[in-house]
């Protein structure tokens, strides 16, 4: 498997997630999307989406990194992602959706950009616009947590839940976004950072990390 992945990309970061916790060997293939690799012409010839993650595998160029670990759990049922009890799956995938379909779209690179150069917004103004996004989703979500009554993971074990949480958290923090009213959400990245799976899929340990940032 290739994964063609920018080290910072979110969706980039669920996927690398997903195939460690799978235990699948994969190689990264850097895709700098801000040198706007992922539009040139080759990349899209292969992926009209023109985004990252792209995963290679069985002859097969995949996009969409939801679609590709639904895809994973089915093409690699060992170490499944989605629990065998079909509430427990439900509750994985309504929680992980919520993240991945509300706040992506609003909160992706080519739509910050966008605020930046084409609307003349600020950086100040766009942290603001940021955050209202990521509180308007977050902030039920750690109420559904509660609900639930969630210890160190959302099931026995970190899964598809935690590969989406996780990255979107990672962002968050980059924007500053104040986590200390979400104790079910920061336990469980505590939990999730703490495993060798989550490490290696850090943005501060791939190959495209900036120098400056590495750690491992």
């Amino acid at each position: 498997m290739r994964l063609h992945a920018y080290y910072r990309s979110s969706t980039s970061y669920r996927l690398r997630c997903a195939l460690n916790l799978k235990g699948l060997d994969y190689e990264v293939v850097p895709v700098n999307l801000l040198k706007s690799e992922q539009r040139g012409e080759a990349f899209r010839s292969r992926n009209p989406f023109a985004g990252v993650p792209m995963l290679e595998a069985d002859g097969h160029d995949r996009a969409q990194s939801m679609a590709i670990i639904e895809w994973l759990d089915e093409a690699y049922p060992a170490r499944p992602l989605l629990p065998a009890d079909i509430e427990q799956r439900f509750i994985a995938r309504e929680l992980g959706y919520a993240i991945a379909t509300e706040l992506h779209a609003p909160l992706n690179l080519p739509i910050l950009q966008y605020l930046k150069n084409e609307l003349e917004q600020s950086q100040e103004d766009i942290g603001i616009w940021y955050r209202h996004w990521l509180a308007k989703t977050l902030e039920p979500l750690e109420q559904r947590l509660e609900q639930l009554g969630t210890g160190d993971f959302l099931c026995e074990a970190p899964g598809f839940f935690e590969a989406v949480l996780i990255p979107q958290m990672y962002n968050a923090r980059r924007f500053d976004f104040d986590f200390s009213a979400m104790p079910h959400m920061e336990r469980i990245e505590a939990a999730c950072l703490a495993l060798p799976a989550f490490l290696r899929a850090h943005p501060d340990n791939q190959p495209d990390t900036p120098e400056g940032e590495k750690v491992l």
